[in-house]
């Protein structure tokens, strides 16, 4: 039998895939085959992970510096990737950022900021690559949303916000694309080791052991956990699979 998780043949757009969780899902994508374009704004280490994995599995590999709250960037990246591969078969908004306060301590560009990169850059992103995948004849959008698009946190409301909406984009998107033959899912992340939670242990205290107590799996995730999960969201295994917030947390969020 065919092998359904091959993304051979396929060309996948990954924000922020230069570290962290887009970098692990960058690597498991070009694993199965598939041509990669790095997405984020830090050129410099953008270069490097698209280096590495086009040395490591000899798939082709693009470099883009772009920010994803802003349209017109979002244009030129998806331009310059149909200019270079032609198509675009799968869409990974993993791009995002974090600010931590309590509410009351915010600024009203703080919140922007936040909901600019984390929900709305989604938004331009799905919403740019959509013509491309309807005329090639179909697509996969992975949304990378969080343990907080379920759960609250005192210190997290712009970034809840955000991840509760990727939830709500994710469902909005699966049923107008349906008919498209795109379908649109978004991966929850548990805990995992990253840059962003690496600081998020020096912020709350006391975090380290909670996660480890509460998840019962007994360890933080790494970026490549994620990987699995986003080859089979961008793969013909999928292909009657949309709408889901597919969580990817050691157990997690289903521990009392």
């Amino acid at each position: 039998m065919e092998d359904i998780f091959s993304l051979k043949g396929k060309t996948a757009i990954v924000t922020g895939g230069n570290r962290g969780i887009g970098e692990g899902i960058s690597h498991g994508f070009a694993s199965m085959g598939c041509d990669v374009v790095i997405a984020a704004r830090d050129t410099v280490k953008t270069g490097k992970t698209a280096q590495e994995i086009r040395d490591k599995y000899g798939v082709e590999v693009l470099g883009i510096t772009s920010d994803i709250q802003y349209e017109d960037q979002v244009q030129s990246m998806v331009e310059e990737t149909l200019d270079a591969f032609g198509r675009i078969d799968i869409l990974v908004n993993n791009a995002g950022i974090n600010i931590r306060k309590m509410p009351h301590e915010y600024d009203a560009s703080e919140w922007d900021q936040v909901l600019d990169v984390n929900l709305r850059g989604a938004f331009l992103c799905s919403k740019t690559v959509y013509p491309s995948m309807k005329s090639g004849g179909g697509g996969k959008v992975i949304n990378i949303g969080s343990m907080t698009s379920i759960f609250g946190g005192a210190k997290l409301a712009p970034y809840g916000t955000s991840k509760g909406g990727i939830v709500q984009l994710t469902r909005s998107l699966a049923v107008a694309w349906a008919q498209d033959n795109v379908q649109v899912n978004a991966i929850l992340p548990g805990w995992i080791d990253t840059d962003l939670t690496r600081q998020a242990r020096i912020d709350l205290p006391g975090l380290n052991d909670r996660v480890l107590s509460r998840t019962p799996m007994g360890r933080w995730g790494l970026p490549a956990d994620l990987a699995g999960a986003a080859i089979f969201l961008a793969s013909g295994a999928s292909d009657f699979l949309t709408g889901v917030a597919l969580p990817v947390d050691g157990g997690y969020s289903v521990y009392l």
